[in-house]
């Protein structure tokens, strides 16, 4: 008996039988996809923007993060989540982990270039006009500094789901579940159908970051 080739031909694309009996497995590994993306996004921008600030403030400061997460960012996700089964077991924590900290590299480097570029003749007129510290940065330093950080977002948010899919090695589902369904099943449809589903997610993550900066940033909207 001749042995099947990886993904042959005669296995269709998209087998719809399928699909259409399957249809909240997809929805489900989806849900599961968007809630492990959201979670390391919100948790590596409340980590990143104050922790960008004082990095801001400190030169020392800013070398020692810009090295430490510069160096996370080397590690293979694969090679964190064997470091941290031991420690964290196959739990969220152990996917939120490396994902998180992959994020605040690209976040923070981005606050950092958004405050950098704040005209120095505005932080003397704001000093000027008696605004203290905390409400300088608050009022004047973060909103210019919001075009940066936005962009910085929208990166992480298209690298963050695609670093998802592989948390399905260590059993988290998501869309990557599905990948490795169709690959070990030798079984185009979920590999496909997951496939898609990631990319349309980037996508329109990408399209509903873009919005938010444009509500929350009118005054940098091209003329």
């Amino acid at each position: 008996m001749t042995a099947r080739v990886f993904l042959e031909s005669v296995d269709p694309w998209i087998n719809w039988d399928w699909l259409s009996t399957h249809i909240p497995l997809v929805l489900g590994a989806l849900g599961e996809h968007v809630e492990l993306t959201a979670i390391a996004l919100a948790t590596g921008l409340v980590i990143s923007v104050p922790l960008g600030v004082a990095a801001h403030r400190s030169g020392g400061l800013r070398l020692a993060v810009l090295g430490f997460f510069g160096a996370f960012y080397t590690i293979p996700s694969l090679a964190l989540f064997a470091l941290l089964i031991p420690f964290t077991h196959l739990s969220g924590t152990t996917a939120e982990i490396p994902l998180i900290g992959y994020n605040v590299l690209i976040l923070v480097r981005n606050v950092l270039v958004g405050l950098d570029a704040v005209p120095r003749d505005v932080l003397d007129a704001a000093d000027g006009m008696g605004y203290r510290p905390l409400p300088r940065l608050l009022r004047v330093e973060l909103p210019l500094a919001l075009p940066s950080i936005f962009a910085g977002l929208r990166v992480a948010t298209v690298s963050t789901i695609g670093i998802v899919t592989i948390t399905a090695l260590i059993g988290l589902g998501g869309l990557g579940s599905l990948i490795d369904k169709g690959l070990v099943e030798n079984f185009h449809t979920p590999l496909v159908v997951a496939t898609i589903l990631s990319i349309a997610l980037a996508l329109v993550a990408d399209l509903l970051v873009a919005g938010a900066q444009r509500v929350a940033v009118p005054w940098a909207r091209p003329v």
